[in-house]
């Protein structure tokens, strides 16, 4: 079972960037698709980002295309969120998952149920 533990959130003023990390445990995070999703008070989870196994097929949300960018380092079992001109409506808990994929599935999907393991969470909250 892969462990998945976050990083990185915080409280930031509007403008301001920040850089999730999330690092894996328990498998072998070269054959992991790797995604980050949000979940807001009193919303449901949504997709953010996805990259898949090689890192050559990345997802975006339309809310954070040109923002945030999603990378990881295969050496360091680690994926990244970077978030930059971050706004009041993406504070949320973000949360890493991943999935366990064939070397041929080097796609992504930013499909909710398509992943099956996840983090903690950690908090994002974004002052106006």
């Amino acid at each position: 079972q892969v462990q998945l533990a976050e990083a990185g959130g915080g409280l930031v003023q509007a403008g301001a960037s920040l850089k999730l990390s999330c690092v894996a445990s328990g498998g072998t995070f070269g054959n992991l698709r790797m995604g980050w999703f949000r979940q807001a008070p009193g919303k449901e989870r949504e997709f953010v980002a996805a990259i898949s196994w090689s890192g050559s097929s990345l997802d975006y949300a339309d809310s954070v295309k040109g923002r945030f960018t999603i990378s990881r380092d295969n050496r360091k079992n680690t994926v990244y969120l970077e978030m930059n001109s971050l706004k009041p409506e993406d504070a949320a808990v973000y949360y890493c998952a991943a999935a366990t994929v064939d070397y041929w599935a080097d796609y992504v999907t930013n499909i909710e149920s398509d992943f099956t393991s996840w983090g903690q969470g950690t908090q994002v909250t974004v002052s106006a």
